[in-house]
């Protein structure tokens, strides 16, 4: 591979972790696309990452030249509401093997992927990079918040004490070909999509979402953001973590009716203040990487209406 910054050796080992999830499987088909021949993956029935010395033991023999971090337990508010000590627990196994067992193996290139549930849950907005660490988390993902922001420091502290070329990239919410639409682990948009096609193909009358629907947020189609990580790879070197995201945001409310109007449902849509609405906003400044030159391709109509048809062609297998 050439140097940390400019463009990669399609022929460099690169390392996918946790290839098969909703980033992951799209960093696959991104670098598959782009020609990369050398691109190493294991399940977790191949490599379990929280088992240390098996982590260690497959990164030490395989030697990979990059190392992509999309492996994590992920789930909705429900899901990290629920199971706070697990978010936590198995993430930080997760980062730690993997990120130790890179360190040990010298890896040269390592990017790490993160979330924007990192910053605090009244920073202003749009977030900066220079937010993080300001204020109170978000109590409904704080747990899931506090192991990507260990990851982020982790990075920063092998490149102050080795000088290894390690980034990190904090990616908004994410949606996509690939994703969880189960009710007790989806995020916001497979979830109203399994709503509202559950209530149109049943003819139901009217689908209750959670919350008032006024808070807003900001989606990225994951095929996106796996260009933006290639982007990163070949055009930025430092110890500052980037956002990743699109710079626009939408109410729940207004996302749940483009869900609507996708599926084809035109029925009620009535929203239960009772249940959690979350962080307010949040919407990242983006700025940092647009000044790089990357910019996202895909609306989110078209998005919403891609991701949509891709659940419909899976939905035998996809995760529900």
């Amino acid at each position: 591979m050439s140097g940390p910054v400019g463009a990669v050796d399609r022929t460099s080992s690169v390392y996918i972790a946790g290839h098969r999830g909703l980033v992951g499987s799209a960093l696959l088909r991104k670098f598959r696309a782009e020609g990369f021949t050398n691109i190493l993956t294991r399940s977790r029935d191949e490599l379990d990452l929280t088992d240390r010395n098996a982590t260690f033991s497959f990164v030490l023999a395989a030697k990979p030249q990059i190392v992509i971090d999309a492996a994590a337990r992920v789930g909705g508010i429900m899901a990290n509401n629920s199971y706070p000590a697990d978010f936590l627990s198995e993430n930080l196994q997760i980062q730690i093997n993997l990120l130790d067992a890179a360190l040990a193996a010298r890896v040269p290139r390592l990017l790490f992927l993160g979330s924007s549930c990192i910053y605090p849950k009244f920073a202003p907005q749009p977030i900066k990079e220079t937010a993080l660490l300001t204020g109170p988390l978000e109590p409904t993902n704080d747990a899931y918040a506090i192991a990507k922001i260990a990851g982020i420091l982790q990075v920063q502290a092998v490149r102050r004490q080795y000088g290894l070329a390690w980034i990190s990239a904090m990616p908004t919410n994410l949606y996509g070909p690939e994703d969880n639409f189960s009710p007790d682990g989806s995020h916001l948009l497979p979830a109203l999509i399994r709503r509202y096609e559950a209530a149109h193909a049943g003819g139901a009358r009217e689908v209750t979402n959670w919350g008032s629907g006024t808070p807003r947020r900001e989606l990225l189609h994951v095929d996106d953001l796996a260009s933006a990580c290639l982007y990163l790879l070949e055009h930025f070197d430092g110890p500052e973590h980037v956002n990743v995201g699109t710079g626009v945001d939408h109410t729940i409310a207004e996302i749940a009716e483009l869900v609507a109007n996708a599926v084809g449902y035109t029925g009620m849509t009535h929203w239960d203040p009772e249940m959690p609405d979350g962080t307010p906003r949040k919407l990242l400044d983006v700025s940092v990487l647009s000044k790089m030159g990357w910019q996202p391709r895909i609306s989110l109509r078209d998005g919403i209406e891609a991701t949509l048809a891709w659940y419909r062609a899976n939905a035998g297998t996809a995760r529900q």
